[in-house]
């Protein structure tokens, strides 16, 4: 490892998979029925998908070059998105259960892709078993301390917190939940026997073979000795375990090595969009996202070389490294979407994703130019095969996958360095260098043409990519001005 940050990480190349809506399995019986797989999603039904039906499909991510999964939370809850768990000691049946994990895993393993999942310790469904038994005992329950409890509410209801008082207004309901959201009662982490039984989680299920997590409202624990002691005792068991916190904005005081090897780098991924979406961003889309509404500007070359300088410049080079970057998530709109439907935009801000420092995430379907606003649109269902995706999006699949092995093939593009050659008007040269080899990155996001002088090294003795070229790019005497058509891109890597 370097600098406490794992080293496979920063080579890794991670897919999320919504378990509902990537793939099924008869070998996964249903209990009842379910949602149509093509129909729109809904907010509370479910589709079927299972570990056994991603199991099935894993040589059609090794084939994309996918060398991680991160997974949304797989424990017992009851809701698509199981980020309200019963038990965090069980994968839920409808994903197939232990079993199927079991599988998952090892046919991942074999496969070289490392699995991370999502933990979800800051609050609970109000199906948890410690909740269920404070619901019936109210103050008299044992495991009155594991919650925040309203002592006159208590006192109001003769000390019981009865179901039918559970969805009042959130100063009568008796107990503190997140984001005042009666269904996800928030622990209390700081008492010792809450403390103890979530440390008894993490353990088991590294013990079990995964192989890191990621942390779901990690700032939204108050207790500051909590992820330390996370740290600690998930390394003492798997050394090599990735742990990427997901906070919206950069925050380099949770990566000094105490706490989290990597942040979910949104606030790269709006630099990207805004660059490359700039005035053709579907606001209408994005409305409905606080981050992405506040903080998704438009962005010219300047705007963005300067963007990403900072991003690149703010923590130290392993964790830069190792930052978990991505383009969209269960959380977002799809990124074709808020790049206005545009499959040549997506296809630039996938290429500038990709070979960036960092360790790339792909929000699954993403590598097929899925559309998708807001909860629950961006939650779509994955086609049932990836041959009725479509001509275009199987040519977008094709994009994806020359880049990501063009990225795991060169050092320059896996580990370079990272610097900004030229920022004119809607366009930049980047430049990645390592082991004696280099790579040059152009990108005009703009919808005119224009040049750019990537300096006196220029693009001399650089070869093309040719299957990750983007419309036209020409090169006026190979070392100094490079002409790009509107929405173009170009890789030259070291002959």
């Amino acid at each position: 490892m370097s600098g406490n940050v794992p080293e496979w990480a920063r080579d890794a190349v991670f897919y999320q998979v919504f378990p509902d809506r990537f793939a099924s399995s008869p070998r996964v019986p249903d209990p009842g029925r379910m949602e149509p797989w093509g129909s729109p999603p809904t907010l509370h039904g479910f589709k079927g998908g299972d570990l056994l039906g991603l199991a099935d499909r894993l040589d059609e991510l090794v084939d994309l070059g996918i060398s991680g999964l991160y997974l949304n939370p797989i424990f017992t809850a009851a809701s698509n998105h199981r980020y309200n768990t019963y038990d965090f000691l069980t994968v839920d049946p409808l994903l197939g259960g232990e079993p199927a994990l079991r599988e998952l895993l090892d046919s991942a393993h074999e496969r070289g892709i490392r699995v991370i999942l999502d933990g979800v310790f800051n609050h609970v469904g109000r199906g948890f078993w410690p909740f269920q038994h404070v619901i019936e005992s109210g103050g008299a329950s044992p495991y009155r301390d594991w919650f925040y409890l309203d002592d006159d509410v208590l006192a109001e209801r003769r000390g019981v917190l009865v179901d039918e008082h559970l969805c009042e207004e959130p100063g009568r309901r008796g107990y503190r939940s997140w984001w005042d959201v009666p269904g996800l009662p928030k622990l209390r982490v700081e008492h010792g026997p809450v403390r103890e039984y979530l440390m008894h989680v993490v353990e088991h299920w590294t013990r079990f073979g995964i192989d890191g997590w990621r942390l779901d409202v990690p700032q939204d624990i108050e207790d500051p000795t909590f992820w330390p002691e996370f740290r600690s005792r998930v390394r003492a068991i798997n050394p090599e375990a990735y742990l990427v916190g997901e906070i919206w904005i950069d925050a380099p005081e949770w990566l000094t090595g105490d706490r989290f090897d990597a942040l979910m780098n949104y606030p790269l991924t709006m630099a990207i969009l805004g660059f490359v979406g700039g005035p053709h961003i579907d606001r209408a889309i994005v409305a409905g996202q606080q981050n992405y509404r506040d903080h998704l500007v438009d962005l010219d070359g300047p705007g963005f070389a300067a963007q990403l300088t900072r991003s690149m410049t703010l923590n130290r080079p392993a964790t830069t490294a190792a930052q978990f970057n991505l383009l969209g998530s269960h959380d977002t709109p799809r990124a074709r979407s808020v790049l206005g439907e545009d499959d040549i935009r997506l296809r630039l801000a996938t290429l500038i994703q990709l070979t960036l420092p960092g360790t790339p995430s792909l929000y699954y379907g993403d590598e097929i130019a899925m559309r998708g606003g807001p909860d629950p649109d961006c939650r779509r269902a994955f086609p049932e095969r990836l041959a009725d995706a479509g001509d275009a999006a199987l040519a977008h699949r094709a994009y994806v996958r020359a880049a990501i092995a063009a990225r795991r093939g060169d050092v320059a593009l896996g580990r370079g360095e990272v610097r900004v050659l030229a920022a004119v008007r809607r366009a930049v040269a980047l430049e990645r260098t390592s082991d004696g080899r280099r790579a040059v990155v152009l990108v005009n996001a703009g919808d005119e043409p224009t040049e750019l002088d990537p300096g006196p090294d220029g693009v001399a003795g650089l070869l093309e990519r040719g299957e990750l070229t983007v419309g036209g790019v020409a090169y006026s005497d190979g070392t100094s001005r490079v002409h790009l058509e509107a929405r173009s891109a170009a890789v030259l890597v070291t002959d």
